[in-house]
């Protein structure tokens, strides 16, 4: 029996009402400026494109409008290092499926210091709510390799994912995939 894929969003549409500045970043950016609508593949899809051609703006806006932090995490995190963000989410629909995903997470390569940091941060503060590290794999991603903590990440969180990795050398990952070591 083939695979049957559901996914949790459709397609993005870009709303031009409100758009507050078609002359303002991140319209100013070609592909930005002319994207309307994108249908998304329910099992990947790739955003592909040169350098500054908007790949993370989008991925962001779509990260921002789906609820979570721009710097990455869970939706639960809420935490800024540096507001860098562009008005581009308030632009933007999200054509969701019919399933809805009970947990999700936005990781974004550049700035996934700041959310091991916070991990920790909110692990030291009791008020903070119980332990987050073991669902991380219960060793601080600090004291991981890059590709180390990224795979943690992926082995100990089963949930949706939008990855921003903008100059990050990634690979693939299916669920049944044997979980063998990363060498770096």
């Amino acid at each position: 029996m083939p695979l049957r894929y559901e996914t949790f969003l459709r397609s993005l549409e870009v709303l031009p009402e409100r758009i507050p500045d078609p002359k303002a970043f991140p319209f100013t950016i070609p592909a930005i400026r002319s994207f309307r609508s994108l249908d998304l593949d329910p099992r990947i899809t790739f955003f592909l494109g040169e350098n500054g051609s908007g790949k993370s703006t989008l991925i962001e806006a779509v990260a921002m409008a789906a609820g979570f932090n721009p710097e990455g995490g869970s939706k639960s995190f809420s935490f800024s290092t540096r507001r860098s963000e562009s008005v581009l989410w308030r632009c933007l629909r999200l054509v969701r499926g019919v399933r809805r995903p009970s947990t999700g997470f936005f990781l974004r390569a550049e700035s996934f210091f700041n959310v091991a940091t916070e991990i920790e941060r909110l692990d030291e503060d009791p008020m903070a709510g119980p332990p987050i590290l073991p669902s991380y794999g219960g060793v601080s991603l600090h004291e991981r390799s890059h590709g180390e903590s990224f795979l943690a990440l992926v082995e100990n969180r089963s949930t949706p994912w939008l990855s921003e990795q903008d100059g990050q050398q990634g690979r693939r990952i299916d669920h049944h995939q044997r979980k063998a070591p990363i060498s770096s």
